[in-house]
């Protein structure tokens, strides 16, 4: 269990993060549950703006599951390779496909279980969905930005994912577990940049045990 103090620490960071970044979304364009999930399994070892860049072309000529699971595999390599590892990517997006046909009459599923059993999704890719697509709250999104600030806010001692969510999910009121992630990313991005990281303008500074570090080194 959380110390208290911790916990009210964590609740002064969101509420922070909140007022900072009040149009935080995900950044993955979309406009079905099904585009998204497409766009998070893409966005894998790859930026947003590039997963964007991609998707509507791709979306175009696969506007429905039952498109992409009939599609060419080569075709669809071609049309994401900028994207990285696009053979596996490819494998996953029509396997993926295959299987909201089969088994779920061409729906993305609002369940983690049955989304996490399709081909290419873990609980990471199941949380955007479940999150953004269906506004369900059943976990935490862990990407790198949400890894490396949470373990700079001292929020967390665990390097893996999932560990990471557990114990970032006691610290979180439920009906904010899919936006805290927003926050994080968009500090991330704009702030606590991963080579140089802005402290000394940074709205979480005094909440943040790393950037109370680095004033007593730089002073």
């Amino acid at each position: 269990m959380a110390h208290p103090a911790t916990v009210k620490r964590a609740h002064r960071i969101w509420a922070t993060l909140g007022k900072t970044y009040p149009d935080a979304n995900c950044a993955l364009d979309h406009r079905t549950p099904y585009e998204l999930l497409v766009a998070t399994i893409l966005s894998a070892q790859c930026t947003d703006a590039r997963v964007n860049m991609v998707t509507p072309a791709l979306f175009r000529k696969y506007p429905t599951p039952h498109d992409l699971a009939a599609a060419d595999a080569e075709t669809v390599e071609s049309m994401i390779k900028s994207t990285g590892f696009y053979r596996n990517k490819t494998k996953s997006l029509i396997g993926m496909a295959k299987e909201l046909v089969d088994r779920h009459g061409g729906l993305v599923p609002a369940d983690m279980e049955a989304l996490r059993v399709l081909p290419g999704v873990g609980r990471k890719t199941a949380n955007v969905v479940l999150g953004n697509a269906f506004g369900i709250n059943e976990g935490i999104v862990v990407d790198t930005h949400v890894t490396r600030l949470a373990g700079l806010l001292r929020l967390t001692k665990q390097t893996d994912a999932e560990k990471i969510e557990r114990d970032l999910m006691p610290l979180v009121p439920r009906r904010d577990w899919t936006v805290v992630s927003h926050w994080l990313i968009h500090h991330g991005r704009q702030v606590c940049i991963a080579r140089r990281p802005q402290c000394d303008r940074c709205v979480l500074a005094a909440l943040c045990p790393s950037a109370r570090k680095a004033k007593r080194r730089s002073g």
